[in-house]
């Protein structure tokens, strides 16, 4: 098995590559520098000459906030780009992994959301990963669509580390408190993209670490863990300073991963501490 890796300085392609080495998998990454996904013939040429397995795209945009205000930029990469590399997939005989979002969804509804249940995007970053689902089951047939949320990891910046910069320099912080969702560590998700890559078993996933929580009680977890003592302000997200609408509720049912027989990412509380024994 050969693995190739898009958006490679990414954190979530930056763990892949190495839960990869550590299990003697061959891997390659690439990032922006040896691959623009947005140039169809140089995506086609570079996974042919690379000669994958199958290729866990990793690479995209994934700027929330500003994707609102370029959204030509978000779907070149996240749409065009994600569409090329389903092409150039099918086109080498490789298999491909496209990583999706929690923000496919609108939030309504009040059960975890199954692979089966209706997406209705409420931004441009959610609109822009939707479409990129289609065109990869469009045009790679030996696909797995894995939906996931709240990804922090040791590579690149996240809410964990924002938030311990924050204790850092204040005494209190404002949190959301009303919009609940599932941190996932990318490690850990990681493994299980690689144990997908594995197998024949294609089709849409959905994949975080279990448990839910608000970003307030994430924040307030994060904090215990440090053992600092800044108090976190809970406050609904109205008074929070975005004008990008996001989903207030986004918890992500796991039956697709019990039904093909893959195992479940273990607690996000149990994923965050592992994760900050390394900071």
């Amino acid at each position: 098995m050969k693995l190739l890796v898009t958006g490679a300085d990414g954190q979530l392609g930056h763990d892949v590559l190495a839960v990869a080495a550590a299990r003697g998998v061959r891997a390659q990454g690439a990032d922006i520098r040896e691959l623009d996904i947005t140039d169809g013939p140089a995506a086609a040429d570079f996974i042919g000459q690379s000669r994958p397995d199958a290729v866990i795209h990793c690479a995209a945009y994934t700027a929330v906030e500003r994707a609102q205000g370029e959204p030509e930029r978000c779907e070149a990469v996240n749409v065009l780009g994600s569409g090329n590399i389903a092409r150039a997939c099918a086109a080498a005989g490789a298999k491909m992994i496209y990583i999706s979002t929690d923000y496919v969804f609108n939030g309504e509804a009040r059960v975890p959301y199954d692979t089966g249940d209706e997406p209705a995007p409420l931004n441009v970053y959610g609109r822009t990963k939707l479409l990129g689902e289609h065109l990869t089951a469009q045009y790679c047939p030996r696909s797995f669509i894995v939906r996931t949320s709240w990804v922090f990891g040791l590579h690149g910046n996240n809410f964990v580390k924002n938030i311990l910069s924050a204790a850092s320099q204040k005494n209190e912080i404002d949190v959301v408190c009303d919009q609940t969702g599932s941190p996932t560590y990318t490690a850990d998700l990681a493994g299980l993209l690689i144990d997908m890559a594995f197998t024949e078993k294609y089709g849409l996933y959905h994949a975080t670490n279990e448990g839910l929580c608000s970003w307030a009680d994430f924040a307030q977890e994060i904090l215990c863990l440090a053992g600092l003592k800044t108090r976190v302000n809970r406050i609904p997200s109205s008074r929070y300073p975005s004008k990008v609408p996001r989903p207030v509720y986004s918890a992500l049912s796991k039956r697709s991963l019990d039904a093909a027989g893959f195992s479940r990412l273990p607690p996000w509380q149990d994923a965050l501490e592992r994760f900050m024994a390394l900071l």
